[in-house]
């Protein structure tokens, strides 16, 4: 079974459920997007919300789908940034816990945070304050780190920091990896098209987007955009919500239809979704195995509030991968 290296933004998710889109308005959050604030403003969103339920826990987009590949059984590692804090403790805690092989760089900051703000129609809002996961640097990259790995796996948050991403690609090729990558959010995108354009078409092999991403970086339908996106990478995976998701493969084109399921909260869908997909790839499964095992993962999270499902959860989850395979 191929092995899988995660890097990202380490996190810890505060999950709110507030009331309405009001809450947004009044905190300047555009529905949907993640937007990065300072400590100050991310104080004031919990201060105006300490009001609602709250939850706790691990998170950070590349995490999430590590977390969930350990959880099936996946070999894997994250590389991460984190503070020498409580909160800092409880990310790694959480991580190892699901099997993952921790490669965490502690610093002086605070462990960053992410307040997921959930509306009643389960869409979630992303504040998120960075703090020591923003230090991750290239120098903390190191070619031994890649060696034993088949597959590196990325966030598009990391496009910030541009020597970061291109460091880690590289030293993932030098090593035989393949790369995938997740463009994470459409506010992103939109504003680093140049530099996703120059990962993508010199490292990626993998790429995942929803509907939203794929036009905020090629401005078409889901189809065109998929096609246009095959030409620079192997596979190319589009999530479109509640219709399912589209993969390209060269010529093979496979449609692979949502879970119905009730829909609580879609925090971590896409990160569920690339953890059931590569744990698929890992396992040498036919693309369209790896769809549904990607879409029953997606399924299964937005059932519950947050990012983390439980062991019981995921036993449910593995007898249905066995009737996939």
């Amino acid at each position: 079974m191929k092995r899988i290296l995660g890097i990202g933004n380490a996190l810890v998710d505060i999950l709110t459920l507030i009331s309405g889109d009001d809450i947004l308005r009044d905190f300047e959050m555009p529905k949907g997007s993640m937007q990065l604030v300072d400590a100050e403003k991310s104080q004031i969103i919990l201060n105006g919300t300490s009001q609602f339920s709250r939850a706790w826990s691990s998170g950070g987009s590349a995490a999430n789908t590590i977390h969930g590949l350990a959880m099936l059984g996946a070999d894997t590692g994250f590389i991460g940034s984190i503070g020498r804090d409580e909160t800092g403790d409880f990310f790694e805690k959480d991580m190892k816990s699901a099997g993952v092989n921790t490669l965490l760089i502690r610093r002086n900051s605070p462990t960053g945070t992410a307040l997921a703000l959930i509306t009643p129609d389960s869409e979630r809002t992303f504040a998120t304050h960075l703090g020591a996961a923003v230090e991750l640097d290239n120098d903390d990259l190191k070619s031994m780190l890649f060696e034993g790995y088949d597959i590196l796996y990325l966030e598009g948050y990391l496009i910030s920091n541009y020597p970061l991403i291109e460091t880690a690609c590289r030293l993932a090729k030098e090593k035989g990896l393949k790369v995938a990558l997740d463009l994470s959010s459409y506010n992103v995108v939109e504003a680093n098209i140049g530099s996703f354009r120059d990962i993508i078409n010199g490292f990626v092999d993998i790429l995942f987007a929803n509907e939203q991403e794929a036009k905020a970086y090629i401005g078409e339908d889901p189809e065109t955009a998929l096609s246009i996106l095959s030409d620079s990478c192997d596979t190319v995976i589009l999530k479109i919500g509640a219709n399912g998701s589209l993969i390209r493969h060269g010529e093979e084109f496979i449609k692979v239809s949502a879970l119905p399921v009730k829909c609580n909260d879609t925090t971590g869908a896409g990160d569920l979704y690339a953890a059931g997909f590569l744990y698929g790839l890992a396992k040498d499964l036919d693309l369209e195995q790896c769809g549904l095992i990607g879409s029953l993962m997606a399924g299964k999270v937005i059932e519950i509030v947050g990012a983390r499902m439980d062991k019981s959860r995921f036993r449910e989850i593995k007898k249905e991968i066995k009737g996939i395979i």
